[in-house]
């Protein structure tokens, strides 16, 4: 296992942002927070889970998923990148895997649910597919099956930041701890984790799972979220966090868009794994 921690600081900001079913909107409104957290000083901007769009339904996701290539959000959130001068995880797009050309003659089967991390040059440093989907029945009354729309990732990703090496994950990932120690295990110092959780389960989960995620790791935990209420009465918890690999909460959006800002200081990861030196161990348990 490796270690890529750097000794410079740097500032994180995390973006919180109710989404709409409409691409352009959503361009809009995430791009005035990125802004906003550019201008306190953020050098690593993230948004949440479906930045492009939240739109109910499967056919109505089929039909509103875009190629990569040329995709108006992802040329638009480079061009922001490159001329703030900022690193940028944009949390996930929705993507037909598609070429443009093949994409016009049908809907895809299934999409993408793909976070990118674009340089400050506006180039696209990594990619991630979300790997777990979440299909589950919440006592709320309200049933997800994200596998009917998305075809899941098969690969952990992580990639260099000047501060040291970002895992990269979303949303319903949190759940899945394996992942996590194998992200720090490649090195990881940060994890993103981009969500759209729903409040109901956030309400109970959210906090605990972010913190112990952080403390199982010895990472920094960098948590952009949707809020609010979406279309059809869809409702997300809010709450983007950033929490230091010891576990404490170092800033916490609430429940309403805005952003968060946070400094954040590389070393504290290896003193957290220094304490407490649970990655050096080799685990009996598959996958972990």
């Amino acid at each position: 296992m490796s270690d890529s921690t750097a000794a410079t600081g740097f500032k994180a900001g995390c973006i919180q942002m109710t989404a709409g079913p409409e691409l352009q909107g959503n361009i809009d409104q995430a791009s005035q927070l990125i802004r906003q957290a550019a201008g306190q000083g953020a050098d690593f901007v993230l948004t949440p889970e479906n930045t492009s769009f939240m739109i109910p339904g499967r056919r109505n996701i089929l039909a509103n998923a875009l190629p990569e290539e040329g995709h108006p959000a992802l040329e638009a959130f480079s061009a922001l990148a490159r001329e703030l001068g900022i690193w940028l995880l944009l949390g996930s797009l929705t993507i037909d895997p598609r070429t443009s050309a093949e994409a016009a003659a049908a809907p895809p089967e299934r999409v993408a649910n793909r976070s990118f991390l674009v340089t400050p040059e506006g180039t696209i440093a990594a990619r991630y597919d979300k790997i777990h989907m979440f299909d589950v029945d919440i006592p709320d009354g309200q049933t997800y099956r994200e596998s009917r729309t998305f075809r899941p990732g098969g690969d952990a990703v992580t990639a260099e930041l000047p501060w040291g090496r970002l895992g990269m994950t979303v949303c319903y990932d949190v759940r899945f701890a394996g992942l996590y120690r194998q992200l720090a295990r490649a090195g990881a110092a940060f994890i993103s984790v981009p969500a759209a959780f729903t409040r109901f389960t956030g309400r109970a989960h959210w906090h605990v799972l972010l913190r112990a995620r952080a403390i199982e790791t010895g990472c920094f935990i960098l948590a952009p979220a949707q809020c609010g209420t979406h279309a059809e009465d869809r409702q997300t918890y809010g709450h983007a966090l950033i929490v230091a690999p010891w576990g404490e909460v170092l800033a916490d959006a609430g429940e309403d868009p805005g952003v968060v800002v946070a400094e954040i200081d590389p070393a504290r990861v290896g003193e957290a794994r220094g304490m407490v030196p649970s990655l050096s161990y080799d685990s009996v348990y598959a996958g972990a």
